[in-house]
């Protein structure tokens, strides 16, 4: 009886072996689990391809490097979540980009958008973004009416037109003495409020503006003009007489603009936007032609501190290219987004982000940022910059220039 009791004693003992072992596997398991970390999604949406991408890719790979960073502890020391990287094509075009902003939306795992970059684009996506209650954080769009629609989910880390075009106007005027200005936009959302900005302070001040309105062009962008209209206009630009060209639109066909002018002579000022402050414009319309030209936006080139020049560095080593105009605001944008989920905890909700970034204070490369509650960035500082010996160089700010 005693032989039997073993024998079959044997297995059942080690079943109960196995299945503490399973038990022990499970415990095991569960505590990982348990100490694993949510992963949420950061979006960018901006144009990544097209004529005028290369200002899109100055902001996306500023995005990835700031989650590479914040997933490192480089940024936030150690995050309760972790963080992945998505990028959405919109070629800057207020046509593609609901398409572009109802994916993003349709990712459950996307907590926050960087972007959209373009004004048109923004405008034509924001519905979405707020009808979904996904907080979007613009480092570039300017249109003030962006601001006006009561989407308490879009935020912006730079100052909108009606501060920048008012400063060109006044730098034009004052600084520049010209008491007759021709001004053109590119029939974009961002020019065309740009340029009114712009055409409205200057004749407040005394001068009087011609304007003629020309489409971007579809080797540009996603627009109706075409590359034969820039030689009329350039005709009748110089028999205006206006010593200075104010330009509201992008670095692509303000070239195409500047080469126009002057192979017919025109010997005036140039000026443009941030749309055209890159160092493309300089390449495709020429150094010759580029020299001298006056490029203004609410954003800063980046200092020679410590932290400017690693992320310069850091940014060319995982872009393959120097930073470029908006970079450091993409970086700024993204930072404060993380900064804001930080505060939310581990547990992100789209709804508490949108939220917490009413709220949030983060102290980046660029400024302090912090939103007024209709989502513009408390502050409005516009910089100058100047094409010289082929290169563009900051002035300074527009205040300070003026006097």
């Amino acid at each position: 009886m005693n032989r039997i009791t073993l024998r079959l004693g044997a297995p059942i003992a080690a079943a109960a072996m196995a299945l503490a072992g399973v038990g022990t596997a499970q415990a095991a398991s569960g505590s990982v689990a348990r100490a694993s970390k949510p992963t949420y999604t950061i979006a960018y949406e901006g144009p990544l391809s097209g004529g005028n991408a290369q200002l899109g890719l100055n902001m996306k790979f500023a995005v990835q490097l700031a989650i590479n960073q914040a997933n490192s502890g480089t940024t936030f020391k150690k995050l309760p979540f972790k963080l992945k990287f998505l990028a959405e094509d919109d070629q800057g075009s207020a046509t593609q980009s609901p398409a572009a902003a109802q994916a993003v939306i349709n990712n459950s795992s996307v907590v926050a958008v960087v972007g959209p970059a373009f004004s048109g684009a923004t405008k034509a996506a924001e519905p979405l973004y707020h009808a979904a209650n996904l907080p979007t954080v613009s480092p570039s769009a300017t249109a003030p009416a962006l601001a006006t629609q009561g989407w308490n989910n879009f935020f912006r880390v730079v100052a909108d037109d009606n501060a920048q075009g008012p400063g060109d106007a006044t730098y034009v005027v004052k600084k520049l003495g010209a008491k007759k200005i021709y001004t053109v936009d590119d029939a974009s959302a961002y020019a065309v409020g740009l340029v009114q900005a712009f055409a409205k302070k200057a004749q407040q001040l005394g001068a009087t503006v011609t304007h003629q309105e020309a489409p971007g062009t579809t080797q540009c962008q996603a627009g109706t003009g075409n590359v034969q209209q820039y030689g009329a206009l350039a005709t009748e630009i110089k028999s205006s007489g206006a010593p200075v060209t104010f330009y509201a639109g992008y670095y692509c066909d303000f070239a195409l603009l500047a080469k126009a002018l002057r192979a017919d002579g025109y010997n005036g000022r140039l000026m443009s936007d941030d749309g055209s402050l890159d160092p493309h414009y300089v390449s495709e319309a020429g150094a010759s032609v580029a020299n001298g030209t006056l490029l203004s936006c609410a954003c800063t080139n980046l200092g020679s501190s410590k932290t400017d020049t690693t992320f310069s560095s850091q940014f060319k080593k995982l872009a393959g290219f120097a930073v470029g105009t908006y970079s450091a605001e993409a970086y700024d944008a993204t930072n404060t987004i993380i900064k804001a989920m930080a505060k939310v905890g581990s547990n992100v909700k789209r709804s508490a982000l949108v939220t917490a970034l009413h709220k949030v204070v983060y102290t980046g490369l660029t400024k302090t940022v912090h939103f007024q509650p209709n989502g513009n960035i408390a502050g409005s500082t516009v910089y100058l910059y100047q094409v010289k010996n082929g290169s563009i160089v900051e002035l300074g700010p527009v205040s300070k220039l003026v006097g």
